[in-house]
């Protein structure tokens, strides 16, 4: 008989926040892996449940996690993931708010491990940056309008962002915006590049929503993802967990899903 191997060990970054204490929840539940400690700047050195929580980075690094997950914002990210990356460490990043410079940058230092940024964790909503996608060389117009909370700090997300990004890559042929005049300032909202405008909404009662809408002559598409519930995100984390390998930079789940 084989042996059976050893579970993943888990770190968890952010533990305190929403999205952290539930994936803290579905990491424990997964099979084949073991959360070892959590950190959170919020909380001290203590127990948490079945978990130690740690009071530094270097605390979570001595647990010796094989991957650490990371929920909390750019900045604390920027400035964490170097030394994760030192130590040998697979990271899974969901916080927003990355450059395209913070990009280059993680690739760089990532050299012994791999670092995943995931805009989105939840499937269906990598399925609609997907479609827009596939959609987009059939269309001349294109505008996103996103949906959250009223605490996310940033805008437009990371969602938004990647969904542009991939219209972009798929057609460069979008129409102009003909608004000559803007009465309030903003309004068209945000210039994604190449005339794809982006629209954010924080609202009390949201989760996380997009819409994606494709304009030509005589039709429209909508495309449109809802989550109503962080549990929504929990499937697309413990993959993430499960199957991080290799070195250097990854952006989305679509490698981890085949689309």
């Amino acid at each position: 008989m084989g042996t059976k191997p050893e579970n993943r060990k888990v770190g968890i970054i952010g533990a305190e926040g929403r999205m952290g204490r539930a994936a803290t929840h579905a990491l424990l539940e997964a099979d084949g892996l073991e959360v070892v400690a959590l950190f959170d700047v919020n909380s001290g050195e203590k127990p948490t449940g079945k978990v130690p929580s740690v009071n530094s980075l270097s605390g979570l690094i001595e647990a010796s996690p094989e991957v650490v997950v990371d929920f909390t914002v750019a900045e604390a990210s920027l400035s964490n993931l170097p030394q994760i990356a030192e130590a040998g460490i697979h990271a899974v990043v969901g916080t927003s708010g990355f450059t395209e410079e913070n990009h280059e940058f993680l690739d760089g230092v990532f050299q012994k491990s791999s670092c995943l940024i995931v805009p989105n964790f939840a499937i269906g909503a990598v399925l609609m940056m997907r479609f827009a996608e596939l959609a987009s060389p059939w269309f001349q117009t294109g505008e996103i309008i996103e949906f959250h909370h009223n605490e996310k700090v940033d805008a437009p997300s990371g969602t938004a962002i990647a969904t542009a990004e991939r219209m972009l890559e798929a057609s460069t042929e979008w129409m102009a915006d003909p608004t000559s005049k803007e009465t309030l300032s903003g309004t068209r909202g945000g210039d994604a590049g190449s005339n794809i405008k982006i629209h954010s909404v924080r609202m009390e009662g949201m989760v996380a929503h997009q819409e994606v809408i494709l304009g030509t002559t005589g039709q429209s598409l909508l495309i449109r993802h809802d989550t109503t519930d962080r549990s929504a995100f929990m499937p697309g984390v413990v993959l993430a967990v499960q199957r991080i390998q290799g070195t250097g930079l990854t952006v989305g789940l679509e490698s981890l899903l085949g689309v």
